[in-house]
């Protein structure tokens, strides 16, 4: 599957704006790690977009968030590496590939990111730096619903928290228009 027709899905699929910028984020989040890791940026894009397919036909079942989407990708032309990957994301099956790993530290980071610049006075990401992340990373009721532990286990992938937010941040910030931030 290209990135064009897993776009068409998505739309297809996430009627909520908010969302739509999520996937966008992750996938954003998901091929500056294969470039700095040397894989394939092109593939693990489409893993970041597509990995929360079901999401709104999931919310009210979260127990088959992820299990819709590879059932619904399977039928598609889109790789079996990367449909595990979609599962792996929220912990239905175990991360073995630096693929599996990177989606399950890159969902929770872009709305850790995101949460961070909705609280700076300029509520936009250019401003943003590592300092200001670190602090919030810090404060457990902050963004609470973006795993700490999940984002640490960048750890997995060699990279250092420092590393990951900046990684994270700077892909985020490539696509601020499409953010909206």
């Amino acid at each position: 599957m290209n990135r064009e027709t897993a776009f068409q899905l998505v739309k297809l699929k996430l009627k909520n704006k908010n969302l739509v910028k999520h996937v966008l984020a992750v996938e954003a989040v998901m091929i500056a790690l294969a470039e700095k890791l040397g894989e394939d940026a092109q593939k693990w894009g489409l893993c970041g977009l597509l990995h929360d397919l079901d999401y709104e036909e999931t919310v009210d079942n979260p127990e088959r968030h992820s299990l819709l989407t590879a059932e619904f990708l399977k039928d598609e032309d889109v790789e079996e590496d990367i449909i595990y990957s979609i599962k792996c994301h929220c912990d239905k099956v175990p991360r073995v590939s630096l693929m599996d790993k990177a989606i399950y530290a890159a969902d929770p980071v872009t709305g850790f990111i995101v949460a961070c610049a909705l609280m700076h006075p300029e509520k936009k990401l250019a401003p943003l730096d590592l300092e200001f992340m670190k602090r919030r990373f810090k404060e457990k009721r902050f963004a609470a619903g973006a795993d700490r532990t999940q984002i640490a286990s960048c750890s997995e992938l060699g990279l250092s928290l420092d590393e990951f937010l900046m990684l994270s941040l700077n892909a985020m910030q490539k696509i601020n228009r499409e953010l909206g931030l």
